[in-house]
């Protein structure tokens, strides 16, 4: 099952990935952050016995970082409207605000959130 700490783990090992990669700093952390959120969402909302989550990050060399957390939970994400005065719930609004584009995906068991960042120098 999807851990707190796992997303602690999750972040940590894509800074180091976008490290090696040359990624700038405000790029990299902008990266961490849209992967924290969604890492963060697997565990909150797709707690799926014997299941954990995938993270996956692409590079295409130039201009293109792809994120993609993958989960055992079906049940698609949710974007919901702003309400200050709740304390949880803006983890897409961040992702939709942050990345150049995201979407959900279906998998053979469980669903794929993508996003994409472009590496601005």
């Amino acid at each position: 099952m999807p851990l707190a700490e796992n997303v602690a783990e999750a972040r940590h090992g894509a800074q180091l990935v976008l490290a090696t990669w040359s990624i700038p700093e405000d790029t990299a952390d902008t990266i961490a952050l849209i992967l924290t959120e969604l890492a963060a969402n697997a565990v909150r909302h797709a707690r799926t016995p014997g299941r954990t989550f995938d993270v996956s990050l692409t590079y295409d060399g130039e201009k293109v970082v792809e994120i993609e957390v993958a989960d055992g939970s079906p049940r698609r994400p949710v974007v919901k409207a702003f309400d200050p005065e709740s304390t949880s719930g803006r983890g897409l609004l961040l992702v939709e605000a942050l990345a150049d584009a995201w979407e959900v995906g279906e998998r053979e068991f469980g669903k794929s959130v993508w996003a994409r960042a472009l590496v601005r120098s």
